[in-house]
């Protein structure tokens, strides 16, 4: 074991400030990172836990949500005719106005604090009634089919093949005030919560999940001569990148095909490159450089006075200046290889919290490396700018 790594183990304690400096500057980049690709996730759960193996978007699109990703309904036939394809289904959805409906019960106690209340007699009131603007996305109600997520169960199809019926995550139900069984109103229409599902979580807007005949009943349907991305499965889901390559050359431009990693990919590129995320991103990466810089530094530079004299008596003994300052830097290395262990624990109790309130997080593994790289950084610049405290390791102190 090194001197170095012996003196972090055994005298941890005056290390811990920049271990704890290093870990926080970490969580508050990879905290914001986690939470503004998570929110990317939540849009795109239901098509990145599809069957689909390829996703056919508009030849401008540079993600799901980026450029129009729709393509005219005369390109289903084309994709269709490539001869390893087996399923293709254009993506539907919608929006609108969701209200809860009030069991009489509910009415009861509604009109009782509304009257207790003072604000008269019959006149609903209070946290029970409830009304929010969601989306829509479709599936095709059939086991096995490529827009059914993979999670569905058979009982989950089954219920949503019924008229008017839709699903909604869990983490949404008491924001729509609803739950599994409830009626409701969408757009003015009778809507029953027929499923409910787990690990769909959308924070901006709540989701509602249809089949494409409740769609169509609704009078919602997209029926005109343009339609959505297209889901597409094949023979040999192995082949995804081939089929695709094969795919974009059919198209001549007229589509881009995707596998499914890679939209995924660029999903999460486009959440990151918008310019508001990049600015907080970049400001919360330089705060976090300034404050592990300031603390860690002081930190290092606090331990190394207090082993001066341990210092002094290895220049006594031959130890040289540079061999001092090697130490000191491979101290600082082991410091920063602890805040990013320190960082990836506070960053895991962290986004459990999250979940279980119902904000989704994810950390792409490219980014996390790159914090974690970010983190050493800091701590050796911390490390290279106390050397200079070294200079106070005189061997002739020793004999004061």
């Amino acid at each position: 074991m090194s001197l170095a790594l012996s003196t972090l183990l055994y005298e941890w304690r005056r290390y811990m400030a920049a271990v704890v400096a290093l870990a926080f500057s970490g969580l508050l980049v990879l905290a914001q990172v986690g939470m503004f690709v998570g929110i990317g996730k939540g849009f795109t759960a239901q098509i990145d836990r599809a069957r689909a193996d390829i996703m056919v978007l508009g030849p401008g699109a540079k993600a799901l949500f980026g450029g129009p990703s729709g393509l005219p309904r005369r390109m289903i036939p084309l994709v269709y005719s490539h001869p390893e394809v087996t399923q293709v289904a254009p993506l539907d959805g919608s929006g609108g106005r969701f209200q809860n409906i009030l069991s009489p019960e509910q009415q009861a106690r509604e009109e009782a604090r509304a009257k207790k209340a003072g604000k008269g007699k019959g006149k609903p009131g209070g946290s029970a009634r409830k009304s929010e603007f969601v989306n829509v996305t479709v599936i095709d109600a059939i086991p096995g089919y490529v827009t059914v997520p993979t999670d569905y169960s058979q009982s989950m199809i089954e219920a949503l093949r019924r008229p008017y019926a839709v699903a909604v995550d869990q983490t949404a139900l008491k924001r729509l005030g609803v739950k599994k069984g409830d009626k409701a109103l969408y757009n003015g229409k009778t809507i029953n919560i027929a499923v409910v599902t787990t690990g769909y979580p959308n924070i901006i807007q709540p989701t509602l999940v249809m089949s494409r005949d409740t769609l169509r009943m609704l009078g919602e349907a997209d029926t005109g001569q343009r339609v959505g991305p297209l889901m597409v499965e094949i023979r040999d889901p192995a082949r995804a990148e081939i089929v695709a390559a094969q795919l974009n050359k059919k198209a001549d431009g007229k589509f881009r095909a995707w596998t499914r990693q890679e939209l995924a990919d660029a999903n999460s590129s486009a959440m990151l490159d918008d310019q508001i995320i990049g600015i907080m991103l970049g400001f919360s990466a330089f705060l976090g450089l300034l404050i592990g810089v300031a603390i860690t530094w002081q930190t290092l530079r606090g331990a190394i006075m207090a082993n001066i004299k341990e210092f002094a008596s290895l220049r006594a003994l031959g130890v040289s200046m540079g061999d001092l300052r090697n130490i000191v830097m491979e101290l600082s290395f082991w410091v920063g290889i602890v805040g990013v262990l320190a960082a990836g624990l506070l960053t895991w109790l962290v986004s459990l919290l999250a979940v279980a309130g119902g904000v989704p997080m994810y950390f792409p593994p490219t980014l996390v490396i790159v914090v974690a790289i970010f983190l050493i950084v800091i701590a050796m610049l911390s490390g290279f700018l106390s050397l200079g405290i070294l200079k106070n390791s005189q061997p002739a102190d020793l004999l004061r």
